[in-house]
């Protein structure tokens, strides 16, 4: 299983650099093109829909585990909902799709997953059990969506979604080796390695832009991954809160504020607590390390921890939480000094 998962990890970088290499050439051929607005943090006409190599190779992949019968019917079934948010992604990327449309879509996809992979098992909150319930599963559908559209508003610099899409996986394929549950062992390897053969060609300045297409699609991915984890008894859901708290305590914060000031969520803007970072010092590059290092210093070592101990997870969760929480208060997060209420265009 380790070698496949260095295989995986390997060819998948080597895959989505060759294929984003190329795509990137046929979109410019195409103007296929995010232009920059006022709210941009882009000065130059950019390429957009890398995701889409990440998107091909992992349901190539996880198609192929399903013909080997490693991945099960159910599971391969509720892996395709990613799918859906792609194509849903791809449509926004280039022909915008209205959130009257983009909405109702991604709620099918996320009950289509969480009826495919059956009742959500029970989850411990410190020495509170929520059993097994139609409660659970309906949270379960609430916080695909919720991810997919996190993803979507946290791609906002050069490198960031590429960056937690490796750290997110290469922690998470830790813990599931350990735990000997093949399948997420396979998939999050090839997350690992066409996440940073993305970066490649994302890293800052970025040649090309992840797009909806992808952000929509990794977020949602990761969700139904958590859900499998929980279901295989090899991750715990707090695990998997923790690995995402950079994201979840910027974006929440940020729709929160935004929400009590009477924006629109919905719409594109840029006053998430890393944009302000990166307009201040004036570099994705640094912002994104930063970022990688709060992950690398303090979430991975209470991830850790949780897996541990389990019964401690949702203390651990809410301990990793409430100093990010802060930082994106004290980062003015959704509370930028301009406001843009045109659609989101990328990075």
């Amino acid at each position: 299983m380790a070698m496949s998962s260095v295989v995986l990890i390997i060819g998948g970088f080597l895959t989505a650099a060759i294929f984003i290499g190329l795509f990137r050439r046929l979109a410019l051929h195409a103007q296929l093109m995010d232009l920059p607005v006022a709210r941009s943090a882009h000065s130059l006409p950019t390429p957009v829909g890398g995701g889409l190599g990440i998107v091909l190779i992992y349901a190539v992949i996880a198609t192929y585990l399903h013909l080997i019968n490693i991945l099960p019917l159910q599971e391969y079934m509720a892996l395709l909902g990613g799918v859906v948010i792609a194509v849903v992604g791809l449509i926004d990327d280039y022909r915008h799709l209205d959130i009257k449309w983009r909405m109702p879509l991604q709620l099918l996809a996320a009950i289509w997953s969480v009826w495919w992979l059956g009742n959500v098992p029970a989850i411990q909150f410190g020495n509170w059990l929520l059993p097994e319930s139609w409660m659970l599963n309906l949270l379960a559908i609430i916080a695909l969506i919720w991810l997919l559209n996190l993803y979507n508003f946290m791609d906002g610099i050069d490198g960031i979604a590429g960056c937690e899409l490796v750290f997110v996986n290469a922690m998470s394929l830790l813990f599931v080796v350990n735990a000997e549950d093949q399948i997420i062992t396979l998939l999050t390897a090839t997350l690992i390695g066409s996440g940073a053969g993305f970066l490649v060609w994302n890293w800052s300045p970025a040649r090309i832009f992840l797009g909806d297409v992808g952000s929509g699609f990794i977020g949602f991915s990761l969700g139904v991954l958590a859900l499998l984890s929980m279901h295989h008894g090899s991750m715990q859901v707090w695990t998997w809160v923790i690995l995402l708290g950079v994201f979840i305590a910027d974006a929440t914060v940020t729709l929160c504020r935004r929400f009590m000031q009477g924006a629109r969520w919905y719409e594109g803007h840029a006053s998430h607590a890393y944009q302000n970072a990166a307009r201040k010092y004036q570099s994705h590059a640094k912002v994104t390390i930063s970022l990688m290092l709060i992950n690398c210093l303090w979430l991975a070592p209470l991830a850790w921890w949780s897996e541990q101990s389990p019964q401690l997870g949702f203390y651990l969760a809410l301990a990793g939480l409430a100093p990010l929480v802060v930082l994106a208060i004290r980062g003015d997060a959704g509370n930028a000094k301009f406001m843009s209420v045109q659609r989101k265009a990328g990075n």
